[in-house]
């Protein structure tokens, strides 16, 4: 275990300074990834199912803790219904609208943080070409050792701002793909809430 890490560090070492900010930048990525992970979880699953939403209408108080997608549009409405069936119909678009923001939420900074990633790897490249023409002026061709230091800094940055922006680029489909099977099933169920209230006396 030992070794592993010392072998991470050494690699942040020859990585130079912008692997810091690469290193904040991925904990916050990959931060944002779990967060957004387990709050869609939480609404595909432990979820009442279609009778029992639909009869849920009819009563007053929310439903009985649940973290389903329809447990939550259900408990929201009721907790804003004012029983007048026009008004429920536009308190139940306020109510989608909101969890549609609520769906989105955290999208954007995945998005931006993994297209930041490759700039702050060019950044590294740059930052070693420079200390390897340094390195050139004062010593010449002669001191490879010197010009192997700033290239490795130039390749290490590229390198890990390339992976960062990958993983994060390939997460941010995958939530955006749940999420939209997500907001998919919300206008279903926003469509069969709109039926019931219009057959309800």
């Amino acid at each position: 275990m030992s070794d592993s890490w010392l072998a991470l560090l050494r690699y942040l070492h020859t990585g130079g300074i912008v692997m810091l900010p690469l290193l904040l930048l991925s904990l916050l990525l990959w931060g944002l990834v779990f967060q957004r992970l387990l709050a869609l979880r939480e609404l595909f699953r432990n979820d009442l199912g279609p009778a029992e939403t639909l009869s849920g209408l009819s009563g007053t108080q929310p439903p009985a803790p649940c973290t389903g997608l329809a447990a939550v549009l259900l408990r929201e409405f009721l907790l804003r219904r004012s029983g007048n069936n026009a008004l429920d119909r536009c308190i139940l678009d306020e109510v989608r609208h909101a969890l549609n923001q609520r769906l989105q939420q955290g999208l954007a900074a995945i998005g931006v943080l993994a297209a930041v990633a490759p700039l702050l790897g060019l950044l590294g490249t740059v930052l070693g070409m420079i200390s390897t023409f340094d390195s050139i002026a004062l010593f010449g061709n002669g001191n490879a050792r010197a010009m192997a230091g700033g290239i490795s800094e130039a390749l290490i940055t590229t390198q890990t701002g390339l992976i960062i922006a990958i993983a994060g680029l390939y997460m941010r489909n995958f939530i955006q793909r749940r999420t939209q099977s997500l907001q998919q099933r919300l206008e279903t169920l926003v469509i069969e809430f709109k039926r019931q209230l219009e057959n309800s006396p």
